[in-house]
C-alpha cells in the first residue's frame, strides 16, 4: 500500500510540474510575442519623432525667413504664402503628433495586456507556492522521512534521498520564481505609466500646436483683409487670381487631353488582350459621371457672377465655396485620376481630379494635400484638409468643376 501511494504522490508531483511548465511556457510565449509588438510600436514612435524634429527644423526655417527684413519688403502676395508654408507646417506637426498619440494608445493597450501577463504569471506562482506551504505544514519532515525510510534497498534510499533533494529544491526554486514575478508585474505597471505619461506630454504639445495653428491663421488671414482695403493692392490681387485661373485651367485642358489620349491607348490595348476591368491592370480610374459633396458644411459663396463688397465692381466666381472648419476632411467627388496636386498663390494648396469624360474637379485653399500626380483615388476617399492657404480670408473648400474645358455650376452636377 506504501509503495502505491508512493507511486501515487510521485505521479501527481510529475503531472503538476508538467502542467505547471506548459502554463507558464504558453504565457512566456504570449509575453515575448506581445513584447516584440510593443518594440515594433515604439520604433514606429521613434521614426514619427524624428519625423517631428525635421518638421521643427523646416518650421524654424521659415520662421528665421518671416524675421528678416527682407520678409519685410516682401509684397503682400508673396508674404501670404511663407505664412503659408508656416501654416502648412504647423498642420503637418498636428498630423504627426496625433500619429504619435495613436501609436502611444496601441503602445498601452500593449502594456497592459503585459501587465495581465505578469499578474496571471504571479497570481499562478503565488498559488504554487501556497500549495506547497499548506503541504509542508500538513507533513513537514515527517513525510520527507517516510519517502526515505521507505526505501527497500541502499540504492533505493539514494534514489529516494534525490529524489527529496528535488522536491526541496523544487520548493526554493517556487518561492524565487513568485518573488521574480513579482518583481515582472512591477516593472510592467512602470513601463505602463511610464507610457502613459509621455502620452499625456504629447497631448500637452498638440494643444500647443493647435494654438500656434489658431495664431498662424489669425496673421494670415488680417494680412489678406489689410490687401483688400487698398483699392491698387486689391485690384493687383484680382488680375492675378483671374491670371492664375485661367492659366491653371490652361493646364488642367492640356493635363485632360494627355490623360484621355493614354485613356484611350489603355483601351486599345485592353481590347488586345481582352482584359475586363481597367483597374485590374493597374490603369486610370475614373468616374461614374454623378459627383458627391467633397465637404460638409453651409454654401458660403456660390458660382456666378457677384459684386465684391466693398468696390463694387462685378467679377466671376468660377466654384462654390464651402464653408467647413479648419483640418475637416476633403472627398473626391467621384473615382478618378490626379492630374494636379499643387500650391499657387491664388488657389493655395489645390487638388484636380480628372474623373474621364472630359470632367474634372478642383479642390482649393487646402492645408494640407493627401494625394500627389498619378494617384488614382475612389469616392470618397480624403485627399486632402481643408484650410485657407492662398488669398483666403478664412478656413473654407473653394470646389470647381469643369466639364470638356469649360467651368460650370457645381450644384449642376451634385
Amino acid at each position: 500500500m506504501n509503495n502505491k501511494k508512493f507511486v501515487r504522490v510521485v505521479a501527481i508531483v510529475l503531472a503538476a510540474i508538467m502542467l505547471l511548465s506548459v502554463v507558464m511556457i504558453a504565457l512566456t510565449t504570449l509575453a515575448n510575442t506581445s513584447a516584440s509588438a510593443a518594440r515594433v510600436t515604439q520604433e514606429q514612435i521613434n521614426e514619427k519623432r524624428a519625423e517631428k524634429r525635421d518638421l521643427e527644423r523646416q518650421k524654424r526655417e521659415i520662421q528665421s525667413k518671416i524675421n528678416t527684413i527682407e520678409f519685410e519688403r516682401m509684397a503682400e502676395i508673396a508674404k501670404k504664402r511663407v505664412l503659408d508654408e508656416r501654416i502648412t507646417l504647423t498642420g503637418l506637426e498636428i498630423d504627426n503628433i496625433n500619429s504619435i498619440i495613436d501609436y502611444y494608445n496601441l503602445l498601452i493597450r500593449e502594456k497592459e495586456y503585459e501587465v495581465f501577463l505578469a499578474q496571471s504569471r504571479e497570481e499562478d506562482q503565488l498559488q504554487n507556492f501556497r500549495n506547497r506551504v499548506r503541504d509542508m505544514e500538513e507533513n513537514g519532515i515527517i513525510s520527507y522521512l517516510e519517502i526515505i525510510f521507505n526505501a527497500i534497498s541502499f540504492s533505493d534510499m539514494l534514489a529516494r534521498i534525490d529524489f527529496v533533494a528535488d522536491i526541496m529544491l523544487a520548493d526554493e526554486n517556487a518561492y524565487y520564481d513568485l518573488i521574480r514575478a513579482r518583481e515582472e508585474t512591477q516593472a510592467a505597471k512602470d513601463s505602463l505609466e511610464e507610457t502613459k505619461e509621455e502620452l499625456d506630454e504629447e497631448k500637452e504639445y498638440l494643444e500647443l500646436k493647435e494654438a500656434e495653428l489658431l495664431e498662424q491663421l489669425d496673421e494670415a488671414h488680417e494680412l489678406i483683409l489689410s490687401i483688400e482695403q487698398n483699392l491698387e493692392t486689391e485690384r493687383q490681387l484680382h488680375l492675378m487670381k483671374v491670371e492664375d485661373e485661367a492659366r491653371v485651367q490652361r493646364e488642367i485642358n492640356a493635363l485632360v487631353a494627355e490623360l484621355e489620349r493614354e485613356r484611350e491607348r489603355e483601351r486599345q490595348r485592353r481590347l488586345r488582350e481582352q482584359q475586363r476591368q481597367q483597374a485590374s491592370s493597374g490603369g486610370i480610374v475614373t468616374g461614374t459621371g454623378t459627383l458627391m459633396w467633397p465637404a460638409s458644411g453651409p454654401i458660403t459663396s456660390e458660382f456666378g457672377v457677384r459684386r465684391h463688397p466693398v468696390f463694387g465692381d462685378l467679377r466671376q466666381h468660377n466654384g462654390i465655396d464651402i464653408g467647413a472648419p479648419h483640418g475637416a476632411n476633403v472627398l473626391a467627388a467621384d473615382s478618378g485620376h490626379v492630374i494636379t496636386s499643387s500650391h499657387n498663390s491664388s488657389y493655395g494648396n489645390y487638388i484636380v481630379i480628372s474623373h474621364g469624360s472630359g470632367i474634372t474637379t478642383l479642390y482649393a485653399h487646402l492645408s494640407s494635400r493627401h494625394a500627389s500626380v498619378g494617384d488614382n483615388v475612389s469616392r470618397g476617399q480624403v485627399i486632402g484638409l481643408v484650410g485657407s492657404t492662398g488669398v483666403s480670408t478664412g478656413p473654407h473648400l473653394h470646389f470647381e468643376v469643369s466639364v470638356n474645358g469649360s467651368r460650370v455650376n457645381p450644384r449642376t452636377m451634385l
